[in-house]
């Protein structure tokens, strides 16, 4: 028996129990993560509640339940976690013989969500490269102009067009430094292990001392998150640049939450994970521009007429350091920042 649960404890299907009268009296870790709920908290839940928007789904569960009929339903929609967060899973219902109904949900969203991770790693690895050769061309001829303008300077008698020359050297020290940014950071990282949660306590003592009183940053911590190995500071440079962005897109008003959860049996890109940690970084803004969430991590691309568009290239760069990836979702209102950070080392799924 104990073969058996592990095999199911393991499964990338979440597989949950009902008893007779549609009460969860078992879930998989797999269902703990579909529906972003704990065990402790789920079980005794009526299926109702874990499915509040699900009625001709719950239907069809009654019906099975009475007719001892299986049933399968592709492409099912349900709403999880604050019944907002929408899911796409195919369904197999199976009565079992003590009046019990087991119910598998694979995601089938999950296969998507892979391809834009992939696709996403495979832009930005080429926008790295092509970035990697434009600095080679350009930092060439800034040398070479910067070299020059010193010559002509210490050549000069007259000290009014020494500031010309000035103005030669410090506009070819700014592009140098700005290609640097651009490419992200240059050393590997410095790996401990660490504390998810002090890192992001450390974000939290900064930024708190940067922010308005209309602001307001909220915890949500999953204590469980083991300790890891990581650069911690790399990981607060990175943490620091999507909380500083939520509060300039909040001017002065509004909530940023900080959340974590643990994740189990994850893919990113092409690896397979058994434990990752998941970092939300939430604000209740006004979004990103749909035109711009495609390429908000690319160098040099921002919605605000004052920025750089650098902070949300490096840290996707230092957290891709780390194994790991940002993704973003947005609408008017809600606007989440997600790290997903490996706890251990994965296997290649190909």
């Amino acid at each position: 028996m104990k073969i058996y649960q592990a095999i199911i404890e393991n499964l990338n299907a979440a597989v949950l129990m009902f008893d007779p009268s549609l009460r969860l009296s078992y879930l998989n870790p797999a269902a703990e993560m579909l529906f972003a709920i704990s065990a402790r908290q789920a079980r005794g839940m009526l299926a109702a509640e874990l499915m509040p928007k699900a009625s001709a789904f719950l239907v069809a569960l009654q019906r099975s339940l009475h007719s001892q009929h299986p049933f399968t339903e592709r492409e099912l929609q349900l709403h999880v976690a604050d019944n907002t967060s929408l899911i796409i899973v195919d369904s197999t219902v199976t009565p079992l013989s003590n009046h019990k109904l087991l119910v598998e949900l694979v995601q089938v969203d999950h296969h998507r969500r892979i391809t834009r991770e992939e696709n996403l790693l495979a832009h930005y690895q080429a926008n790295r490269a092509l970035l990697r050769g434009l600095a080679h061309e350009i930092n060439n001829p800034l040398g070479g102009l910067r070299g020059a303008a010193q010559l002509l300077e210490r050549e000069l008698t007259n000290e009014d067009l020494k500031e010309y020359t000035q103005v030669i050297m410090g506009e070819a020290d700014r592009l140098r430094n700005l290609l640097s940014r651009m490419l992200g950071p240059s050393t590997l990282p410095q790996k401990q292990f660490s504390n998810i949660h002090h890192v992001l306590e450390r974000v939290r003592s900064v930024v708190l001392a940067e922010i308005p009183e209309g602001v307001r940053i909220i915890r949500d911590y999953d204590p469980s998150i083991p300790e890891f190995l990581a650069d911690p500071d790399q990981l607060i440079q990175a943490v620091l640049n999507i909380v500083r962005n939520a509060t300039q897109a909040l001017k002065g008003q509004g909530n940023i939450i900080l959340r974590t959860r643990i994740q189990r049996q994850f893919t990113i890109g092409p690896k397979h994970y058994r434990l990752i940690a998941r970092v939300d970084i939430t604000d209740d803004g006004p979004g990103i521009p749909a035109d711009l969430i495609e390429s908000i991590f690319y160098p040099m691309v921002t919605g605000r007429a004052e920025g750089t568009g650098l902070g949300l290239s490096i840290a996707q760069s230092l957290v891709n350091q780390h194994g790991g990836l940002i993704e973003c979702v947005s609408a008017p209102g809600k606007t989440t920042f997600t790290l997903l950070l490996p706890l251990e080392n994965g296997i290649n799924d190909d």
